[in-house]
């Protein structure tokens, strides 16, 4: 009854228990025929309707195709989102309705548009007064038959943009209108019946986007999901038309600081609204060594880029390498997530070398010389950020430096339009729900007891709680520096009690069996060190690698509580509080609506692909609706494997299509990546800073939409999201003052900020200097960073393409075993994987296997070695990374290798 007094007639027969409605196969077929040739002639209709949306709907309220509420809400869209959009609902509603496609052709008669009523039916001569009230299925037939020879012309005009979406018929059937890619502004203009998208700004966006149109440097913050790309689209098509008309040059460049984000932005924004007129392509490390980048300028008018290959290539410039390019290539660059351009990141890099041109030009002008070209500057946020600023004058500051450093005439915010805007981007509701950290938690005790035997063992003595930040960052250093002065027992013990910490931290976040899964698995992995197989072993007989008295200690204290640790983490009662907590809050939204949507995002990997099986273990949320997947990054840095960019692509495509509707994220999906608008976006014990809480807050984008943090009492995470919301607070205050700042005033403090900024990069040509003279590599020797044992002397290392270190001594083979990739293993790789070198002696990994134009060659990790000086003025020093290292090796001789590996 709801849904016929709802005007929803069609789904009301569907829905009664009873069928006695339900329409025939024959009578499905026909809608089904009739919604295809709507969409086929979608954009016409739009293009159409779209004059008059309101009117259509008061016409169609006359004819029985909408109702009193259809029309308000018709008019809401059209109020609020423009004609096109009216239209567009106006459609969506009509085939809902009962034999609407009769209705629909005489409605379009009477508001003098004869001629779509005559595409639609296929009637191509004179038409007819008389319709019949609903064709028959074999009519349909033939009206598609006709309506498909009439297209042919109109096919050839709108480059076969018809003959894709014919191709898509069977998806697109089953689908409402509205939810289709024909009908959405953001999708790819290749699935739009109309050649050309319009291209449109609203009346807020036109606002921040004015001073770039008229060629100033600005910065544009506009909050997550109000359209800031398509303000800069539409920036980038004003600016190139305008370069076309002066017949100059124009070239844009669109730098992004994810690799997702190139294909994000090229698919969904830039290429659909500029391919008609311009050359627009993408570049991202995927695609960099397969093309050459400047060719790449040269071919195209707009390229979306990561900023490194930018970079890259202008480092290339600076040494008159045919493969660099200079900034001045550029007429436009536009940089998103333009927060980031600060201290030494990659924005910033690119904009030193943009402020050091500008400085040259200025002193060029006072000699009367030619000017260098530079390109307009054009920065998007959604939060610029106050940089930790605790007061409001260090935020003002704050925000002048990020101004100064992409040389903005001024920061662009919504004012005269807020009230649009706030239609468009709800505000979402805020709560807190804190979890009760008093509950009884032996596994916490067990680990802790552990934890003291270890202490007790090696005399370390913490002075910070087990299990925070702090005592994880004091075993970390004691763990460098025993290595450091070669002391084993404490750096192993050290090594363990970080593994210990860290299974305190899985316990506080997720559940007792993912922390015992952590500690298991290392120590599988420990006990896997001490017995490798020898590969030239026919028997393959286990060779113990020699075992210390701490190894033995620390083995059998773990096996001896392994069997408790187990038991107590599978029962029930000992529940981590937060999770009851989050399940609480899950279960309530998801059963608020049918069409729920959320975003859990939390600190680790491991942690989101923990929350994933505890959701897919529970069959309570299976019950509720909920489809859950996990997201993480794309990078190598962390010990838990990650997602590849197309595991990414595709996790957040059926996410977009409904397939997932709920997301378990790291910060990898705060910030950017187009994920559709949710219902329900919470943090889950996690905390950063007010740019990251502004960027996942935006995530609940959708109406009546509610934004939750699930913490413990004692985490403090309450009140560091509390200091987020005063800074968020803080920094539009920042804003309004650095916008109403005197231009005097303001051009002074940028210029300061400016000449700080150019001699940094003076100072750090020095230090990078200093670098370039390095010692002999005879000068150090290589420990393993577990057992002592020389690996290697600095003269043994050789580098293959100025990154890969390879030892080149035929006696080095003696002193390690090759494994499995475990990383590569657990990533169920579909390749030859070369294997880990390890340690004979211990079985501490040193690094990998290379091949290398036909030769297998150890390559080693120094962040697996401590490094030990032969002055003895310097201590042992353990590295990160071998650029850190203060000695230059010479390139690999492949000759010679050939020849002696030959001679083997």
């Amino acid at each position: 009854s709801a849904l016929q007094l709802g005007g929803c007639a069609l789904a009301a027969s569907y829905a009664n228990p009873s069928l006695r409605d339900l329409p025939s196969p024959a009578e499905e077929a026909e809608h089904d025929l009739c919604v295809a040739l709507l969409q086929v002639l979608h954009g016409s209709l739009v293009d159409r309707l779209g004059t008059r949306p309101v009117g259509g709907a008061d016409s169609c309220l006359q004819a029985g195709l909408a109702t009193e509420d259809d029309r308000e809400r018709i008019r809401a869209v059209t109020e609020t989102r423009g004609n096109r959009e009216g239209a567009r609902e106006l459609l969506s509603i009509i085939v809902q309705k009962k034999n609407w496609f009769s209705a629909f052709l005489s409605v379009l008669r009477e508001t003098d548009h004869a001629d779509l009523a005559d595409d639609l039916s296929g009637n191509t001569g004179e038409h007819k007064e008389d319709e019949p009230k609903q064709p028959t299925t074999a009519d349909e037939e033939m009206e598609v038959q006709n309506l498909m020879s009439s297209e042919t012309a109109k096919e050839q005009k709108q480059n076969n943009e018809v003959n894709d979406i014919l191709s898509r018929e069977d998806s697109l059937l089953e689908t409402h209108l509205k939810d289709t890619p024909l009908v959405s502004d953001e999708d790819d203009a290749d699935s739009r019946a109309s050649p050309e998208p319009e291209l449109v700004l609203r009346d807020y966006q036109m606002e921040v986007a004015k001073p770039a149109l008229n060629g100033e440097n600005v910065i544009i913050c506009l909050p997550t999901g109000s359209g800031k790309t398509r303000v800069a689209v539409y920036i980038t098509k004003d600016h190139l038309d305008k370069k076309r008309r002066k017949s100059e040059c124009g070239k844009v460049i669109v730098l992004v600081n994810k690799v997702p984000l190139v294909e994000q932005h090229f698919r969904k924004e830039f290429y659909p609204f500029l391919k008609h007129c311009y050359q627009v392509t993408r570049l991202s490390g995927d695609s960099q060594m397969k093309i050459s980048f400047p060719e790449v300028v040269r071919k195209n008018d707009v390229i979306i880029s990561t900023a490194q290959i930018l970079q890259n290539s202008m480092s290339n410039a600076a040494t008159e390498d045919e493969e660099g390019i200079h900034l001045s290539a550029f007429s436009l660059i536009i940089i998103d997530e333009c927060h980031h351009t600060q201290k030494e990141g990659v924005y910033n890099n690119i904009m030193r070398c943009y402020l050091k041109e500008k400085m040259k030009n200025e002193k060029l002008k006072k000699e009367n010389k030619q000017v260098i070209q530079q390109p307009q500057i054009l920065g998007l946020t959604a939060s610029p950020g106050v940089g930790g600023a605790k007061n409001q004058a260090k935020a003002i500051e704050h925000i002048l430096k990020i101004c100064a450093n992409l040389d903005a005439c001024r920061i662009m915010t919504v004012e005269e339009h807020a009230s649009q805007l706030t239609d468009q981007v709800k505000e979402p509701y805020k709560k807190f729900v804190i979890a009760d950290d008093k509950r009884k938690d032996p596994f916490k005790e067990k680990i802790i007891a552990i934890m003291q035997e270890i202490h007790t063992y090696c005399q370390l003595s913490a002075t910070s709680e087990f299990g925070t930040q702090p005592y994880e960052q004091w075993v970390v250093k004691e763990e460098k520096r025993a290595a450091k002065e070669e002391k084993r027992k404490e750096r192993v013990c050290a090594e363990h009690l970080k593994k210990y910490s860290d299974a305190l931290q899985i316990n506080d976040t997720i559940r007792m069996i993912d922390a015992y899964n952590h500690l298991n698995n290392f120590y599988k992995e420990e006990k896997s060190k001490k017995a490798k197989i020898r590969d030239d072993d026919d028997d393959d007989e286990p060779v113990a690698s020699k075992q210390d008295a701490t190894d033995t200690f620390l083995l059998n204290l773990f096996y001896e509580k392994r069997k408790q640790l187990k038991t107590i983490a599978g029962k029930p009662e000992y529940e981590n509080e937060k999770l009851t907590k989050l399940r609480n809050t899950l279960m309530e939204e998801f059963t608020k609506t049918d069409e729920a949507r959320g975003i859990i995002f939390t600190k680790t990997r491991q942690s989101a692909y923990a929350l994933f099986q505890w959701i897919k273990d529970n069959a309570k949320f299976e019950e509720v609706g909920i489809k859950a997947h996990y997201l993480i990054g794309a990078g190598h840095n962390s010990e838990f494997k990650p997602m590849t960019q197309n595991e990414q692509r595709e996790v957040i495509s059926k996410f977009r299509a409904g397939n997932i509707n709920l997301l378990i994220a790291t910060t990898v999906a705060e910030e950017g990546l187009d994920i559709k608008e949710c219902n329900i976006v919470i943090r889950y014990g996690l905390v950063t800073n007010e740019i990251a809480m502004v960027q996942a807050r935006g995530r609940a984008r959708a109406d009546e939409s509610t934004y939750v943090l699930v913490a413990s009492g004692g985490s403090g995470a309450a009140e560091r999201e509390n200091v987020n919301i005063f800074r968020e607070q803080m920094m539009y205050k920042a804003i309004q003052r650095v916008q109403r700042m005197p231009q005097e005033e303001y051009v002074n403090k940028i210029q300061g900020f400016q000449m700080q900024s150019i001699l940094e990069i003076k100072t750090k040509a020095k230090r990078e200097q200093r670098k370039k003279y390095k010692e002999n590599p005879s000068l150090i020797t290589f420990l393993c960073k577990n057992c002592g044992k020389l690996v290697c002397s600095g003269e043994d290392i050789q580098i293959i393409e100025s990154m890969h270190h390879v030892n080149v001594k035929k006696e080095f083979q003696d002193l390690y075993y090759t494994r499995e990739n475990r990383t590569l293993r657990e990533k169920h790789a579909d390749y030859q994987t070369n294997g880990e070198i390890i340690c004979k002696h211990c079985g501490q990994a040193w690094g990998n296997m290379m091949v290398h134009r036909g030769l297998d060659l150890p390559c080693l990790k120094i962040k697996n070695l401590v490094v030990r000086y032969k002055d003895k003025k310097t201590s042992n020093q353990l590295y990160k990374k071998w650029g850190e290292l203060p000695i230059s090796f010479p390139d690999f001789d492949y000759a010679d290798h050939f020849v002696s590996s030959d001679e083997d």
